[in-house]
């Protein structure tokens, strides 16, 4: 692996991102950078890789929503904390297609279904084979969100044409224990490896406004770049805090951090999809739109996200409106010219 010594700049051309390897004091540097030199460093990296207009459409489904045994202590499905939601049985593969029909319509090009679990259970293994090859079949991207799998539950969703698996590591491995008790930091990197090594693309990010320092943020971002390969899509969220959860007090994170989060994911992993996920609703047509020229190329539409609120499509509409963005295509992304030539 190359050292990020030489790698850390944003000119730097000849090097291929994927095999930078981060350090701490590097990146820390880069995240400290005068706000306007931070964005205009991270905005240049973006449009050497992307079109800088171009939004990826997701939407999100709970397939099973809450009852989970995770003590994660920002989630209102964790059985562990009074939030009031109850729990459900997983959705039959017929009313998932069915709503994945109607995000198609929509606008979304990638399909987005989560289930509240530790792990899935071999009962439920067939319907979500079925979910994916029906997605699948509708021309859209897949994904899954599922809690931990073994290498052969990876293996059964790369056959069944599953794109994306998507398991973040939260925050950084020094912060993750006063979060979540459950399961481990090593637990976490456990799963990607057997989500990548089954073949599937890697969807990992973090959540910000836990309490977490700018050095947690900064950690959290270094051991996702630092991946045998980096994650194709790196979802931040803004905490939204849960009544009865663990943070339902948190203090919210300051924008401007926010902002400077989303421009160091960008440079650290410039091929990657930098999602803007959860806690849209809290932020400001503004913010938003630092956030997208600080590199965040990707959102959920529709109105829920598991069980958080999210803005509509005709907030986003208007948005993408005002701000000249139109949606990526499926085949959008990275330019193909490039990607050619490599």
């Amino acid at each position: 692996m190359l050292d990020a010594t030489r790698s850390t700049d944003a000119e730097t051309t000849d090097v291929d991102p994927t095999k930078v390897r981060w350090n701490q004091a590097d990146a820390k540097k880069i995240y400290n950078l005068p706000f306007n030199d931070l964005l205009f460093r991270a905005q240049s990296v973006h449009r050497d890789h992307f079109d800088p207009n171009a939004i990826q459409m997701s939407r999100l489904l709970s397939i099973k929503t809450g009852g989970c045994a995770e003590d994660c202590g920002y989630c209102s499905q964790s059985a562990h904390y009074p939030t009031g939601l109850k729990a459900s049985k997983l959705m039959e593969v017929e009313r998932v297609l069915a709503e994945a029909r109607k995000a198609k319509e929509g606008g979304a090009t990638r399909y987005c279904m989560g289930a509240a679990w530790r792990s899935p259970k071999e009962r439920d293994m067939e319907a979500i084979v079925a979910m994916v090859k029906g997605v699948r079949a509708l021309g859209m991207e897949t994904c899954m969100t599922l809690g931990m799998l073994s290498p052969g539950q990876s293996a059964r969703l790369a056959d069944a044409g599953l794109d994306y698996y998507n398991h973040n590591v939260d925050t950084s491995e020094r912060f993750y224990g006063e979060i979540i008790t459950t399961r481990s930091f090593a637990d976490r990197l456990e799963t990607l490896a057997n989500v990548r090594d089954a073949g599937i693309k890697v969807c990992a990010g973090g959540i910000l406004g836990m309490g977490e320092s700018d050095d947690d943020r900064i950690s959290m971002l270094v051991t996702l770049a630092n991946l045998p390969t980096p994650p194709e899509s790196v979802p931040i969220n803004m905490l939204i805090p849960i009544p009865g959860s663990k943070l339902a007090d948190a203090a919210p994170v300051d924008p401007i951090d926010f902002v400077r989060t989303i421009a160091l994911a960008r440079i650290m992993m410039p091929r990657s999809h930098v999602r803007l996920s959860a806690g849209r609703t809290d932020m400001s047509d503004e913010m938003q739109a630092l956030c997208f020229f600080a590199g965040a190329n990707s959102i959920f539409v529709g109105e829920t996200l598991l069980t958080a609120d999210n803005p509509g499509e005709d907030h986003d509409a208007a948005l993408f409106r005002r701000l000249g963005l139109r949606p990526m295509a499926v085949a959008d992304g990275h330019d193909a010219a490039r990607d050619a030539a490599e």
